[in-house]
């Protein structure tokens, strides 16, 4: 079996895929994607319902992480919408 190597975002993927979540300083880090922000809507454009929400800690400062989730029926329904011209 030939060792196949992953790009960047299919590896970025798969971590979200996986239940993880990323601040864009992290996605820079762990998977050295110079533009995170051009990367993630590269994935949301193929499909991937990426969401990115606040989180706070336990100090009180709040940041923001990117994630894989569901989307919710009124988005499927709006790109329903778009596709049709509606």
């Amino acid at each position: 079996m030939a060792n196949v190597k992953m790009t960047q975002e299919a590896r970025l993927l798969r971590a979200l895929q996986n239940g993880s979540e990323f601040t864009a300083n992290q996605i820079s880090s762990r998977f050295g994607i110079k533009n995170p922000y051009a990367t993630v809507q590269n994935l949301k454009l193929k499909g991937f319902a990426i969401y990115l929400n606040n989180r706070t800690n336990s100090m009180g400062q709040t940041y923001k992480k990117y994630r894989i989730g569901t989307p919710t029926r009124a988005v499927v329904a709006a790109g329903y919408r778009a596709l049709i011209g509606a």
